[in-house]
């Protein structure tokens, strides 16, 4: 196989399985993985895939939010129990901010009725949380997103540089083991971004399903979060790697 029969078939499988890894494309192609590793440092300074730990994935363009009906059937236990989780470490008295995932729905309806203040730009978990009496909710306001329930905006970011929190809670639609997280909606990414910075702890909520993947828009890099809460599905390799980042990763 000729090199640039070789490189098509590499960006092709790729673009058709979504990622590959290293050892798999040496056998495939019958070449060694430093060959490999140099058709793909190629691919990528041509903007046609991205590098991965250990091997490459699609790019993803940018796209419009996915329904809040479509996300409410997707990878549900692993959400369940993700949320499950993040809300043990949620105490009395706390200030915290929820994104408009699906994932945090699921940690608002775990939430417990304890005195808390909660900021968030979801429309679905402001609802939810309305029931709680003890729970002092802040809706940020902004331009609703019909698709997502979601508030996005100049006037959402205004209102979110507005306070300071203990914790954040963010989900997102891409973790990339060098890059960090990432978002397919601009606006979205832009509000998860403040999110980030007004928190003293950011907590990533993040099913094994986003794992190798990089959407259009960064939300954060890995200096900027501590907690990272996932599913035992998600590879041990990806876990050890966070954590020699010194990000606390939590398999449930």
């Amino acid at each position: 196989m000729l090199v640039a029969e070789r490189v098509q078939h590499i960006l092709r499988l790729v673009n058709e399985r979504g990622s590959m890894r290293v050892t798999e494309l040496s056998q495939i192609c019958r070449v060694t993985e430093e060959t490999i590793r140099r058709d793909l440092d190629r691919l990528e300074s041509e903007g046609r895939l991205l590098r991965s730990y250990g091997g490459a994935i699609r790019l993803q363009p940018q796209t419009s939010e996915t329904s809040y009906e479509l996300r409410e059937t997707v990878h549900v236990p692993e959400k369940q129990r993700i949320s499950a989780q993040a809300v043990k470490y949620v105490e009395p008295h706390d200030r915290i901010v929820l994104d408009a995932s699906s994932t945090t729905w699921h940690l608002a309806a775990h939430l417990p009725d304890i005195p808390l203040t909660v900021i968030t730009n979801s429309l679905k978990v402001a609802l939810v949380l309305s029931e709680k009496k003890n729970v002092s909710v802040i809706s940020t306001g902004g331009i609703l997103v019909p698709n997502s329930l979601s508030f996005v905006g100049p006037l959402t970011e205004a209102a979110l540089e507005e306070y300071h929190v203990n914790k954040a809670f963010v989900s997102c639609k891409g973790v990339h083991m060098e890059r960090g997280i990432s978002e397919s909606n601009e606006m979205q990414a832009r509000v998860k971004r403040k999110m980030i910075g007004m928190a003293e702890q950011v907590f990533v909520l993040a099913d094994y399903s986003k794992f190798d993947m990089q959407a259009f828009t960064m939300i954060g890099a890995w200096n900027q979060i501590h907690h990272l809460i996932t599913d035992e599905q998600t590879p041990v390799d990806h876990v050890q790697l966070l954590q020699r980042k010194f990000i606390n990763v939590i398999q449930v």
